[in-house]
């Protein structure tokens, strides 16, 4: 009888969350009356096709929230920064299938990709919820908030020795060269867009003390690499010691899973990116797209992409250590956003680029 019983309560539980299902498909509360239409067309499209530079199994969740709430099936490939914007201009230029969305943390090459004309106006629903500074002419929007860290090995460089400024991190490396050489990791800039975002904005906030940092390491023989993931793995086996410009969140997410790492936010000023989302002006699934933008930007999806995919959030409204609200309480005047904005094409202008990095080769590569 209790089997009996059992068998009969699971097309309840079945109907009841279908039901939950379809509540959640409704207009969110605020979003203009029209919007069900968009969620309708969303629903039509089904299926959305992604390109991005997180890692998969860090939004996971978030994919698996957004196909239950709105029936829409995602396709998602990450790769690397460079790869990602190469492989949509090329894609683009042929007009063959490619991207609904594009989301990447190469913040100077979304925006290229918008002022070269690429890329669909949206204004969405949730940007009010985003700071100015992270909206750029309504096509692209910052999604995270995520510090820039130096990033170590706990077991193999002792507290006292971490350093807590640029200035610090020199020092280090001039008066312990032999523990060093060969033991420091950051960004192959010619292969990274990111990386080479990152230095560029690190010489816009302290020219002097960037190129001093770099040639500090260049006379250390550092091992380049064009991923975050490589930097931190080699930190953890002790390849590497230290790490410079290595993303805060995947140093987060790790050190609670690694022992062996450590990581410290710059005292002198810690530089803050945000992956930037923006909708092909070409897509193919236009009302996915947009329910994308606007999911990840909800509190839902921000306080998701905070607590699961340890991304940190850019809303003000979610709290936690992976928020801008809780960076803000941890660092208050030493956090230094990335503004989105024009500012960021001056070093993609390509003799500037040219310039930027032969300094940096003959200043790395010693």
């Amino acid at each position: 009888m209790r089997n009996l019983n059992h068998k009969l309560r699971l097309p309840a539980a079945l109907a009841l969350l279908l039901a939950m299902q379809a509540a959640y498909a409704q207009v969110p509360e605020g979003y203009p009356g029209g919007y069900q239409a968009v969620i309708d067309g969303a629903k039509k499209e089904g299926k959305l096709l992604i390109y991005s530079v997180t890692d998969t199994a860090l939004v996971r969740p978030l994919i698996k929230d957004f196909e239950s709430m709105y029936g829409v099936k995602v396709e998602y490939n990450d790769m690397n920064s460079t790869e990602l914007y190469n492989r949509f201009i090329s894609e683009n230029a042929a007009n063959s299938t490619s991207a609904d969305v594009l989301w990447s943390s190469a913040m100077d090459l979304q925006v290229k990709l918008v002022n070269d004309g690429l890329m669909a106006s949206y204004e969405s629903p949730e940007a009010p919820h985003v700071p100015q500074w992270a909206q750029y002419q309504k096509q692209a929007y910052g999604t995270t908030y995520e510090p820039l860290a130096i990033v170590y090995n706990k077991r193999l460089l002792p507290a006292n020795e971490v350093p807590q400024t640029r200035a610090e991190f020199i020092k280090l490396l001039t008066t312990h060269a032999d523990k060093f050489r060969g033991k420091v990791t950051t960004y192959d800039i010619e292969k990274s867009g990111v990386g080479f975002n990152y230095l560029t904005q690190d010489v816009r906030v302290n020219p002097q003390v960037t190129w001093q940092l770099v040639e500090a390491m260049g006379v250390l023989n550092p091992k380049l690499q064009s991923s975050t993931g490589a930097m931190m793995e080699r930190i953890s086996s002790g390849e590497n010691l230290i790490g410079y410009n290595i993303l805060g969140s995947y140093a987060f997410a790790k050190a609670k899973k690694d022992p062996s790492i450590g990581y410290v936010y710059p005292k002198d000023y810690t530089q803050v990116v945000s992956r930037l989302v923006t909708i092909s002006k070409k897509a193919k699934n236009p009302d996915a797209a947009k329910l994308w933008v606007d999911y990840l930007l909800s509190k839902r999806g921000q306080t998701l992409l905070a607590n699961q995919a340890n991304l940190f959030s850019i809303r003000a409204d979610v709290d936690g250590e992976t928020s801008m609200a809780g960076l803000t309480k941890q660092l208050g005047d030493s956090l230094k956003p990335i503004p989105i904005g024009a500012g960021l094409l001056v070093y993609l202008d390509q003799s500037k680029r040219l310039e930027f990095l032969k300094q940096w080769q003959q200043a790395i590569k010693r």
